[in-house]
């Protein structure tokens, strides 16, 4: 943390973040992948005490909303200054959300992500006092996992992890690398209407799994680093899962009977993130790339999404 004084940026800070698919099948809780759907924000510092926040776009007319300190992007913007060492008295914050709200893309990932991103800019020299590195740690530690934070800030695809922390063993903290991505391979996203919180998919997991999953998970994982990387040909082998999908299938049928069908057909389908929306890492063109969205069906809203190679910016 730093112990200088902080000089505040006169101006406003505009930043955008990626919206982030978390596990991509045998990867729970450490691979991730940026997806070009950006969430925008914009923020100043105000000379007296006042919290001014406006949001429009994705999730804008959920009553739950907060528009106060308690707003998510406000707590990470708060933390970022506090560990950069001081608070400013006041924020004006901006937001326009594109990512979908509970269906599986990092939108809390995003809002943390942005206020963090954005505490830094508003701070002259804000990357002296925190780092990559330091704004993955303290993401994760908003987020509780770092895979969809990770791949927010660094971009492409990313492995994550945590790990005991040097200053405070009994604590951990969350760590990323980047892992190149093939440019042949695109997404496909399927987002079904209904939501599904986070907290809601993680209690339908079971305490223990059988040792033969485990072992099939920990080779997939393995393959994944190299078939997204290299061998984009071997992603249906790579993107095989018994360790968290399959349990899941309470809280969302309809998405996991999307999965397994596109996966009967030898298509390399996954659940994005918690779920319910179902993602599609292909190579696909022309004809076959159309008759694969033609056969999401009327549940799912279709979209082919780039992969972000560029994190927040």
């Amino acid at each position: 943390m730093a112990a200088n004084r902080l000089t505040f940026k006169a101006t406003m800070a505009q930043i955008s973040v990626p919206a982030s698919s978390a596990n991509l099948g045998p990867g729970f809780d450490s691979f991730g992948l940026a997806l070009n759907i950006r969430d925008r924000y914009a923020a100043a510092v105000l000379d007296d005490a006042t919290i001014d926040v406006d949001v429009s776009g994705e999730g804008a007319d959920d009553p739950s909303l907060k528009l106060d300190k308690n707003n998510l992007v406000i707590k990470a913007m708060f933390k970022g200054f506090e560990f950069m060492g001081q608070r400013p008295r006041g924020i004006a914050l901006r937001t326009s959300n594109a990512t979908p709200q509970g269906r599986g893309l990092g939108s809390s990932a995003s809002a943390i992500v942005g206020g963090l991103a954005l505490s830094r800019a508003l701070v002259h020299s804000g990357e002296q006092f925190m780092s990559n590195d330091e704004m993955i740690a303290l993401a994760t530690e908003m987020e509780g996992h770092p895979d969809n934070v990770s791949a927010a800030i660094l971009g492409g695809a990313t492995v994550a992890w945590s790990e005991p922390d040097s200053l405070k063993p009994s604590e951990s903290v969350g760590r990323a690398v980047s892992i190149p991505v093939h440019p042949s391979i695109k997404a496909l996203i399927c987002i079904p209407q209904n939501i599904l919180s986070t907290s809601k998919a993680r209690k339908l997991l079971p305490d223990v799994v059988p040792h033969t999953d485990a072992v099939l998970n920990a080779s997939r994982a393995a393959l994944f680093t190299q078939a997204i990387s290299l061998y984009p040909h071997l992603l249906f082998a790579a993107t095989e899962d018994r360790l968290h999908q399959q349990y899941r299938r309470e809280g969302m049928p309809k998405s996991l009977a999307l999965m397994e069908k596109f996966r009967g057909a030898g298509v390399a389908a996954v659940i994005s993130g918690a779920g319910p929306s179902v993602l599609v890492l292909h190579t696909l063109a022309g004809t076959e790339l159309e008759e694969l969205k033609a056969s999401v069906g009327s549940e799912f809203q279709a979209q082919e999404i780039e992969i972000s190679q560029v994190g927040v910016q």
